[in-house]
């Protein structure tokens, strides 16, 4: 990518503190109650409930262990990801798509007007997504997006299907844990995500920056959906905004696990009980990084707001509904 330019420069608020702060006190859940299938242990399962609600309202970010996705596969995803990137820059370039270069491959992605230092391949979960053409309700026109077949690395393209299909089952498992620790029944969410899901992985590749106190890989920002399940490398550098004092806070890369940030709309429907957390991507000098994470997002005709098992008198809906494809 070059020397920085002006494009890749943050507000001088934004700029990453090299002396970072490391991650203190942010939870990891092991979710072996729910995932060892034949011990149905009631008082583990209720203790974890209690783990992921704790996580949810203090930190709206945890790790979790013990989750299920064979670590086989998470090897040779990450190995595919940077036999990807490893290719020319012409040839990335063929895999993009469309004016809006989504799903596929881009370079010149923007966080609050800032260009990002990174590149990086979108797969989508449902081939093809449906989308809405425009924000008229009334209009049921929809465009179809529809994923790119690379050729190279070898199989690429079945390794991240079979990659998404684990991501969408830990998803579920999450849901299933956040439902009833906001005291509603397990299956809750799923409605959600039956027609239209808008879910899809992105694999991140962000290079070594020569002004890492300048550039961030990703700037601040929140996630629009329901959950993120993110996979970083021993690298490392996804900073958290911890809620108690605001500092951006390191989170360290821990072996096989992932790491689970709530999104706006796990926001919305729990009427503010749990809260979407700022977070952002440093870059270094001397190592790239990088990342997959997976964006749980419901089908795009979701009216979104507030669960009406959570609103009554003493707590009203904080939210006006919204169509989730619209947004």
């Amino acid at each position: 990518m070059g020397e920085v330019d002006s494009a890749f420069i943050q507000i001088p608020e934004n700029r990453p503190k090299l002396s970072i702060i490391q991650a203190e006190g942010i939870p990891v859940i092991n979710l072996s109650p729910i995932i060892d299938n034949t011990v149905q242990d009631s008082s583990a399962i209720e203790s974890l409930v209690k783990e992921i609600a704790s996580a949810c309202k203090e930190w709206g970010f945890f790790q979790v262990t013990n989750h299920g996705v064979p670590l086989n596969l998470r090897l040779r995803i990450e190995e595919a990801s940077k036999v990807f990137f490893a290719q020319s820059l012409e040839e990335k370039r063929k895999l993009t798509i469309d004016d809006i270069g989504f799903p596929g491959y881009q370079d010149t992605e923007h966080t609050k007007n800032v260009r990002d230092w990174k590149e990086v391949f979108d797969f989508l979960s449902k081939d093809p997504t449906l989308i809405p053409l425009n924000s008229d309700e009334h209009d049921d026109r929809v465009t179809r997006w529809t994923n790119p077949s690379p050729q190279y690395p070898p199989h690429f393209k079945v390794i991240i299907e079979e990659y998404i299909k684990e991501m969408e089952k830990v998803g579920f498992k999450l849901l299933e844990l956040i439902a009833l620790s906001l005291g509603v029944e397990a299956k809750r969410f799923e409605e959600f995500f039956i027609k239209n899901q808008t879910s899809f992985l992105r694999l991140n590749h962000y290079p070594p920056c020569p002004y890492p106190h300048l550039a961030l890989g990703v700037g601040p920002h929140k996630d629009s959906g329901v959950l993120t399940i993110l996979a970083q490398d021993e690298v490392g550098g996804l900073q958290v905004k911890r809620k108690t004092d605001q500092q951006w806070i390191l989170v360290k890369p821990t072996p096989d696990a992932y790491i689970i940030n709530v999104g706006d709309i796990i926001q919305i429907w729990s009427n503010d009980a749990y809260e979407s957390v700022e977070h952002r991507a440093m870059v270094n000098t001397e190592k790239g990084r990088f990342s997959i994470p997976f964006f749980f997002n419901p089908g795009h005709d979701t009216e979104v707001k507030p669960l009406e098992e959570l609103i009554n008198e003493q707590n009203p809906s904080k939210y006006r509904p919204y169509k989730w494809g619209n947004q």
